[in-house]
């Protein structure tokens, strides 16, 4: 056992010694050219649901062990050089190239790659899951994203877009059941949109977006289910900072029942923390609270020299609008029509915020307000956003794991 720990950290010294001599070469989505460590001669490495290489270490040391050569260590670790932050100028780019994450074959539990497969899970649905045993503790598992679900990533993403799209829960499970002979209950589902949501949006905080400088917001009313027959329905206010050029949703806040100089304040707070530098502008409606709101996060107590000029559109609409934030506040409304009415405000919010900037495209320049500002999400939209969410720290688990009968 020591001899092939051993031998594993020799592998991964030489593949970290082939990397210094250039990036492997890319022929398509699973194959690689990896080149020698010592000779100019490169070797062909296939990643479909495991890794393979031609060179002789592979094919006579490490075919049927679950080891690895060099040269496939060395892909393992290009994938995640990868995925690793740069620095332009003087804005860090927190999110240049969010890259679709493969299944690296990695323990859970100690994190080892010296595995081997081991039968198949079959979940609830029917569908079979390979099963694979690391050699080093002795723990099962299947490679997932999610934690604990009976169905892939894909379909949860397939369900948050229908739903950020305009069907219910109900349509989505019906859509499910017809399509794909997956039985799903609508609160499943709605159980999905409000978990995932929520670690999406936190994880799209992380993210500093290259924006104009001038901001628009505004305070929409959203209906509630907490009415009763005498009151008649009820509605809470949902507060909405936005780009005005890239159209990127800066911040989307519930108050309940208020609006008034502490609502626009935090609002202004959280878009500020997204935002990373103050804006050059921020343009309002006639609501007062916004005047000392924006006075006090951005500290604009001189009034000969205010750190961030507010213009309020009443008595100014020939000249300046705030069209582009009540267009974001009328398809909200459309969004939430279908539902009539619903509970978890923020929650929904925080889902609408990330489907706006990172999921739709512009009719006009088929662009997301993220793509404007700099964040490119390649791939699948929804299912690059919903890994990438995942490895924020307390989010879920990135592995499903299975004890061993011995444990």
């Amino acid at each position: 056992m020591n001899d092939i720990k051993e031998q594993s950290k020799v592998r991964e010294e030489r593949a970290k010694s082939i990397l210094e001599k250039g990036n492997p070469e890319s022929l398509d989505n699973f194959t690689y050219l990896v080149p020698s460590q010592y000779s100019d001669k490169k070797y062909r490495v296939i990643h479909l649901d495991s890794y393979s290489c031609e060179c002789e270490d592979y094919v006579r040391r490490c075919v049927g062990t679950g080891l690895y050569c060099k040269h496939i260590k060395a892909i393992i670790l290009f994938e995640k050089l990868k995925n690793a932050y740069e620095v332009e100028g003087t804005i860090k780019k927190e999110i240049d190239d969010i890259i679709e994450i493969k299944e690296t074959g990695c323990c859970p539990k100690c994190k080892s790659l010296n595995l081997i497969k081991r039968g198949w899970r079959k979940t609830s649905i029917g569908d079979e899951k390979q099963r694979y045993m690391c050699k080093e503790c002795n723990t099962r598992f299947v490679l997932s994203p999610i934690k604990n679900i009976k169905v892939n990533a894909k379909y949860v993403c397939l369900a948050m877009d229908s739903y950020y799209k305009g069907h219910s829960y109900r349509d989505i499970s019906d859509q499910f059941k017809q399509f794909y002979g997956i039985e799903l209950h609508h609160e499943t589902i709605r159980r999905w949109i409000l978990k995932f949501g929520d670690i999406m949006e936190k994880y799209s905080k992380t993210v500093t977006p290259r924006t104009s400088g001038t901001w628009n917001a505004d305070e929409t009313l959203t209906r509630t289910k907490h009415g009763n027959r005498e009151r008649g329905a009820d509605y809470e206010y949902v507060w909405n900072v936005m780009d005005k050029d890239t159209k990127f949703l800066l911040a989307s806040v519930t108050s309940g029942h208020s609006r008034n100089i502490g609502d626009a304040k935090a609002v202004m707070k959280e878009a500020l923390a997204q935002n990373k530098v103050n804006p050059e502008h921020i343009i309002t409606d006639r609501n007062p609270s916004y005047q000392e709101g924006i006075r006090s996060t951005f500290r604009n107590w001189n009034v000969s020299k205010k750190k961030v000029k507010h213009t309020s559109i009443v008595g100014h609409r020939k000249q300046i609008n705030n069209n582009a934030i009540e267009n974001l506040n009328g398809q909200q409304k459309e969004f939430q029509k279908v539902r009539r009415g619903i509970n978890e405000v923020q929650k929904y919010s925080n889902g609408f915020k990330v489907f706006n900037n990172f999921i739709r495209k512009g009719v006009k320049d088929n662009k997301t307000p993220a793509e404007r500002c700099g964040i490119e999400v390649k791939g699948n939209r929804w299912e690059t956003m919903l890994v990438k969410s995942l490895e924020v720290p307390n989010a879920t688990a990135n592995q499903e794991i299975v004890k061993s009968p011995a444990d």
